[in-house]
């Protein structure tokens, strides 16, 4: 401040002051009050912890069932289903190739004969 103002000397306006400053403070002052009201919004949110606990467990909810769904879509792919589907793949490589299947086979039937030999 200076002497003047000091001293209770009149007022002097600030430049731009008059009815153009008073609406731009009119202005300030509302877009300030709206500011703040979604401040309080925030803050009134963030304090509901009733509201805020249901929406966790919403979240934790979804998460679950999203999960849940998962480990069934691969426990379906790996069912008897899953498999027989493997096994029909199989049964068609054989029928189309009969020669290696056969091959295989008498392999196969020859261990086990060879291992019922020994254990005699």
């Amino acid at each position: 401040m200076d002497q003047a103002a000091r001293q209770g000397s009149e007022a002097v306006e600030a430049p731009g002051a008059g009815e153009a400053g008073e609406a731009q403070l009119r202005r300030d002052i509302a877009q300030t009050r709206e500011e703040l009201g979604e401040t309080v919004a925030a803050l009134a949110e963030k304090t509901d912890v009733k509201t805020r606990a249901k929406q966790k467990a919403q979240d934790v909810k979804q998460t679950a069932l999203r999960k849940t769904n998962e480990l069934a879509g691969k426990a379906q792919g790996a069912s008897p289903d899953g498999m027989s589907g493997a096994g029909q793949r199989l049964a068609t490589i054989v029928r189309e190739n009969p020669i290696p299947a056969y091959v295989a086979g008498a392999l196969a039937v020859g261990y086990v004969l060879g291992r019922r030999g020994r254990r005699s």
